[in-house]
């Protein structure tokens, strides 16, 4: 990845990107932490990308855990 010039080591590798206007996290965890949040806004921030979605599997209904955030 190319951030501001510099090339940044593949270290940062976001779960999906839908027609490259929406970043997908995946996460499976008991409880989905800001830390997951600043994540996704990490990836966004980083790919020009406006849109993010944080689904977290480990429910029983996807729906209630699905986040979306808009820079």
């Amino acid at each position: 990845m190319v951030f501001k010039g510099r090339r940044i080591d593949m270290a940062y590798r976001m779960d999906m990107l839908v027609n490259d206007q929406v970043v997908v996290e995946l996460k499976a965890v008991e409880k989905l932490l800001p830390v997951h949040e600043v994540q996704l806004m990490s990836y966004m921030k980083l790919a020009g990308i406006r849109t993010g979605l944080l689904l977290n599997l480990h429910t029983p209904y996807l729906r209630d855990s699905i986040v979306r955030r808009v820079l």
